[in-house]
C-alpha cells in the first residue's frame, strides 16, 4: 500500500509548538557540525526545513523523499536551489561510494527494513563516512508511536543495528525531560494513560487542540529554517550500553570503518 504521510507530516505553515521549532533547528545545527564541506544526502527530506540551511554548509546537497506529494511542497518552496528525488530510502538511487553523510530525520521507523537502509548506506557512503539519524524516544514511559510506523529503535536497538554492518557509533540525548514545564510534566501520566486505552487523537488536528492545552500559543512551521532562529543547545552524550529515559529525541551518529 503506498502512503503519501501527508496526515503525519506537520506541513509549512501549520501551528506547532515552539518546542517543535527548537528540536527542528537543533538537529540540524546539530548536523551541520559534520557537514562542512562534505557531499551530503538527506533521506526522507520531507517538505525539507533543513535543506537551505544544510546548503549553505555542505560541498553538495541530494535529498529526496518517498512521497511525490510532500516533495511538492519542498519544489515549490526550493524551486531550483536544490534538486530533489522521489525514492525509497532502502533503495537509494545513488552511485556508490559518493557520499560522504547520510542523514535521516525522524523517519527510520516508517522504514518496514532499517537494515536495507544501513546497507545502502554502506554501499553509498566513502570509507569513513557518517550516517546521523534523530528518532522519537521510545524508552519514555508515555511515548507514543506514529501512525504508519513500523518498529522504534532506541539506543540499544540502533548500536545493535549498525554494528552489525560494521559502523561504529555515538549517541547523544536532546530535550531532556527534567526541564519540560510544569504543563508537559503534569500531562505524563495522562498521556500515558491516553496512549494505553488508545485515546490519543491520531490526526494532526486533533493532536494540535492537544498541544494548545499543554504548550498555549502555538507558532507557524517555517518553510526554512534559519542559522541562530534559535539557540543552540549541545545535545548530552549518552552511554550506548543501556537504554536512555532521560530525553525525548536520541541522536546517533554512526561512523563506517574503513
Amino acid at each position: 500500500m503506498l502512503i503519501d504521510y501527508l496526515s503525519v507530516t506537520e506541513l509549512p505553515g501549520s501551528y506547532v509548538s515552539q518546542e517543535q521549532i527548537d528540536r527542528i533547528c537543533n538537529r540540524y545545527y546539530w548536523a551541520g557540525k559534520y557537514c562542512h564541506n562534505k557531499d551530503v544526502l538527506e533521506v526522507a527530506c520531507g517538505t525539507g526545513q533543513g535543506l537551505g540551511y544544510l546548503s549553505k554548509i555542505a560541498k553538495s546537497l541530494n535529498a529526496g523523499d518517498y512521497s511525490e506529494k510532500i516533495l511538492e511542497i519542498a519544489r515549490k518552496h526550493y524551486g531550483n536551489r536544490i534538486t530533489l528525488k522521489q525514492f525509497d530510502a532502502q533503495n537509494l538511487p545513488y552511485k556508490d561510494n559518493s557520499m560522504d553523510v547520510i542523514i535521516l530525520f525522524e523517519a527510520i521507523y516508517y522504514l518496514s527494513s532499517a537494515e536495507k537502509f544501513i546497507s545502502e548506506c554502506r554501499r553509498v557512503l566513502r570509507d569513513g563516512g557518517k550516517v546521523l539519524i534523530a528518532t522519537a524516544n521510545k524508552n519514555l514511559y508515555d511515548f507514543n508511536p506514529s501512525p504508519y510506523s513500523y518498529k522504534y529503535y532506541g539506543v540499544v536497538e540502533l548500536k545493535e543495528l549498525f554494528t552489525k554492518q560494521g559502523f561504529i557509533v555515538e549517541f547523544y540525548g536532546n530535550t531532556p525531560i527534567d526541564i519540560l514545564s510544569l504543563q508537559q510534566k503534569l500531562f505524563r501520566p495522562v498521556k500515558k494513560w491516553a496512549v494505553k486505552f488508545g485515546l490519543v487523537p491520531k490526526t494532526l488536528e486533533g493532536k494540535r487542540i492537544i498541544k494548545r492545552l499543554i504548550f498555549g500559543r502555538l507558532v507557524k512551521m517555517p518553510a526554512e529554517i534559519k542559522e541562530n532562529m534559535v539557540p543552540f543547545i549541545e545535545p548530552t552524550k549518552l552511554s550506548s550500553s543501556q537504554p536512555d529515559n532521560k530525553h525525548k529525541v536520541i541522536y546517533c551518529v554512526a561512523t563506517l570503518q574503513s
